[in-house]
């Protein structure tokens, strides 16, 4: 039983992480540090793919000496995966980061109660 923990360990870290991030996305009022979260629940899907991805003893899927069985490859599937969830996970942090700066700019906070208080304020 001890030793089966070892084997899936990245598994394990992966799911604390995205528990981490989930709870700071979930539980703090501060845009920023739900912002945070967000990218560590990304973080966490990210090394997930990767592990899974990954077999030991086999190489990228580049031939080389002629060998073309699969056998000898790891699947690029996730790997690619992984770089494309990067490239949004990048983008869509930078595009939160400037509504997050508009809204500071606008109310002067960035606690998300306050922030709504004014919003209703506004309205009224």
């Amino acid at each position: 039983m001890g030793q089966n923990i070892w084997i899936n360990y990245m598994v394990g870290a992966a799911a604390f992480l995205f528990g981490i991030g989930f709870t700071m996305l979930l539980l703090h009022r501060n845009l920023l540090k739900k912002i945070v979260g967000f990218n560590i629940m990304d973080t966490a899907v990210y090394l997930l793919l990767a592990t899974q991805g990954y077999v030991s003893g086999r190489k990228a899927p580049i031939i080389v000496d002629g060998v073309t069985s699969m056998d000898a490859y790891i699947n690029p599937v996730p790997g690619g995966l992984v770089l494309t969830g990067i490239v949004v996970s990048v983008s869509l942090s930078a595009i939160l980061l400037a509504l997050t700066v508009r809204l500071y700019q606008k109310y002067h906070t960035l606690d998300m109660d306050e922030i709504a208080r004014q919003c209703k304020k506004e309205g009224d």
